[in-house]
């Protein structure tokens, strides 16, 4: 069988970097691209729409497509809907175009769960066919790309694969996250107690062999599939595993869920908290059948391996 040639792009990140490491271990020919200079990539410092891919994509048959403008809490651009485009549309676009010119086979686009919403009611989780119901330029922006994505494949020959994931956790993991892995470490006392909602997440390693996954069946051409651990947590029951995870002691408070809420309004905190205290599952039925896929590592190990303490 022919080495596969694989184009990375977002390779230094959290995701990129255990992607490309796994890629090379199946000995698959990585080309991998960075903002900034880093191991085993290729920087290209701030790329736009003028920019030539033609360089990189040379001899190519797969593109995964992982840079992007990420989600961020405290946002200080003036029109931030027309950043994240400029990043996530408009560059994911011009670069994709640029793959059909050179003969690439498939383009993977790692997107976000926020394009289905931000909460699920309970025992209703997002699934496969749902609208997409985007709240924020950063939702909407993934969205946009999507469809520009599509669309473009209806066109060419290019077969675009769409990889919706949720909050991604594992070694390296940084962000809410990892906070929450700081403050179990320091024995803070966590008003959580009280949470019974559900949530899905994916480990990273579920993320990536997902993705590996994704890049040759031809059945997933043009589809949307969704990514998780298949098993779904409260936040309650996060923290106790995560905490088990990393041999502490979770000392959890039983605060109402209303009056988090409020003090999460009161402290500007209000999004965070709505996140704690939603639900959001995803169901991972379609993936799972389209693919022939399982998520290979179970909850409790993806929390080991995030908290540096894998067997």
């Amino acid at each position: 069988m022919r080495q596969r040639r694989i184009l990375v792009t977002g390779a230094a990140g959290f995701i990129g970097t255990a992607l490309s490491a796994r890629l090379r271990a199946e000995q698959a020919c990585v080309t991998g691209l960075s903002r900034l200079p880093a191991p085993h990539c290729t920087a290209v410092g701030t790329m736009d729409t003028t920019g030539d891919w033609s360089d990189w994509l040379r001899g190519v048959d797969t593109v995964v497509h992982l840079a992007g403008r990420a989600h961020v809490m405290r946002e200080t651009a003036s029109d931030p809907l027309q950043a994240y485009r400029r990043v996530n549309v408009d560059l994911t676009l011009h670069l994709a175009r640029q793959a059909v010119a050179h003969g690439v086979r498939r383009f993977v686009f790692l997107s976000s769960i926020k394009v289905n919403g931000e909460a699920t009611r309970p025992g209703r989780p997002f699934r496969a066919g749902d609208a997409p119901a985007p709240v924020g330029p950063y939702a909407v922006s993934r969205r946009e790309a999507e469809d520009a994505l599509l669309a473009l494949a209806a066109q060419t020959s290019l077969e675009v694969v769409v990889i919706r994931p949720p909050l991604v956790y594992g070694p390296g993991v940084r962000a809410n996250f990892r906070t929450l892995m700081n403050a179990l470490a320091r024995g803070v006392p966590l008003p959580l107690g009280a949470i019974d909602n559900r949530r899905t997440l994916v480990g990273l390693d579920n993320l990536v062999d997902l993705i590996v996954a994704a890049i040759r069946p031809p059945q997933a051409a043009n589809r949307i599939l969704f990514a998780g651990d298949g098993e779904d947590l409260s936040t309650r029951a996060l923290v106790r595993r995560l905490a088990g995870a990393m041999q502490v002691r979770a000392r959890l408070v039983p605060v109402p869920v209303p009056l988090l809420r409020l003090a999460g309004r009161l402290g500007g905190r209000g999004e965070a908290v709505r996140r704690l205290c939603d639900n959001l599952q995803v169901d991972l039925s379609d993936t799972c059948r389209v693919l022939g896929w399982t998520p290979p590592v179970s909850v409790d190990e993806g929390l080991r391996r995030a908290a540096g303490c894998d067997r």
